[in-house]
């Protein structure tokens, strides 16, 4: 961490964003964000990465891990990975480091608990990098790289491997990957610098796993499936390091015959409530958590007032929801009703284009 001294320290709200971009174009953002009127308000944009879609954000650290697509000089598509600073009191954002990070484009970047190591998901090659997190927080080299093999129910979708995401479990000691294109998650270890199978867990054919989240309960973790608008709740023993399904709910109201693919899943930070993004049906969907069982009922689908909600960011406090409207190139606020957890809409939208990824923290 940098050695300044900050007034505002634990006061501002930033938000990052990660966009669909060329290289000579801006693509990751910074935004300050008004907690008492929900609006944004742009601070700074940085161009030099093509399509960081995916970031992942240490706060405490004060530092922006982004995917950068690059060719190599064969040709082929592979990816970098890039830390940028974060200036708390200007927002602005630097690069501090850069390196290869995975041979093939990616669309998801990790970094563990012990913030040593970096996992990127190649979607399209179907692989899984692990790479060296330097002291500095720098990027260091790839240490190990896993292809998986096989192939799912549906034949468009699932023909080969597609790793989409990594997620620790809350101890540290497993990391998930969920494969959209083989209905399974697989589990790591992380030894000797190395990617090491630990086991799967199977989804229903055709589900198409994307993203995870874990309840703060531990005990539970909530899959939203891409391929047929779904979520699947586990449970989960952090001992064996095993999920075990015992619900899968659609994302979609009765009725909605449109084409529909899902993206997000985040968990209030009570447990209370889950929620879903919806790419074709547009909304949010949100679920109420049964602290005993983690059992899952519908509450509500809230429009995203735009399209294609790529991903979205409970902000710090939990009273407001941020959603990043790929189609639309907004960012569309909304207020978080505590007791229901139901989204309003607060009339606030910022205007970035093609907006992949939102992260918000407190600096």
């Amino acid at each position: 961490m940098g050695t300044s001294t900050l007034t505002t320290t634990n006061e501002r709200l930033l938000v990052l964003v990660g966009s669909y971009a060329e290289a000579d174009g801006s693509g990751i953002y910074s935004y300050e964000f008004d907690e008492q009127d929900g609006t944004l308000k742009l601070l700074d944009q940085v161009s030099g990465y093509k399509n960081p879609t995916f970031l992942r954000l240490n706060a405490e650290q004060r530092r922006l891990y982004a995917l950068a697509e690059i060719t190599t000089a064969e040709g082929s598509k592979a990816s970098d990975a890039a830390l940028l600073t974060i200036d708390p009191v200007t927002g602005t954002l630097s690069e501090a480091s850069r390196s290869l990070a995975a041979t093939g484009p990616t669309c998801h970047i990790q970094l563990s608990p012990d913030e040593k190591f970096l996992t990127l998901t190649s979607y399209h090659n179907g692989t899984v990098s692990l790479v060296r997190v330097g002291e500095d927080g720098g990027i260091g080299a790839i240490l190990d790289e896993q292809q998986h093999v096989g192939r799912g129910a549906d034949p468009e979708r699932q023909d080969k491997p597609h790793p989409h995401s990594s997620f620790y479990s809350p101890d540290g000691r497993y990391l998930f990957v969920s494969d959209l294109g083989l209905d399974r998650i697989i589990a790591y270890k992380i030894e000797n610098d190395k990617l090491v199978r630990h086991g799967e867990t199977a989804l229903h054919p055709g589900a198409g796993p994307r993203h995870l989240t874990f309840h703060p309960n531990g005990r539970f973790a909530y899959v939203i499936n891409e391929v047929d608008s779904s979520v699947t709740a586990f449970g989960y023993d952090a001992e064996a390091g095993a999920l075990h399904a015992f619900q899968t709910l659609s994302t979609l109201p009765e009725g909605f015959e449109g084409e529909n693919t899902t993206a997000e899943i985040a968990i209030s930070a009570d447990g209370r409530f889950l929620y879903g993004s919806n790419r074709g049906h547009d909304s949010i969907v949100v679920y109420a958590v049964d602290g005993e069982s983690g059992k899952l009922s519908v509450v509500e689908h809230a429009s995203v007032e735009g399209k294609h909600p790529r991903h979205f960011s409970i902000v710090p406090g939990g009273r407001f929801l941020i959603a990043a409207n790929r189609d639309t190139n907004n960012l569309a606020v909304f207020k978080i009703d505590q007791e229901t957890g139901k989204l309003s809409y607060t009339g606030h939208s910022a205007a970035v284009s093609k907006p992949v990824c939102v992260w918000s923290a407190r600096f």
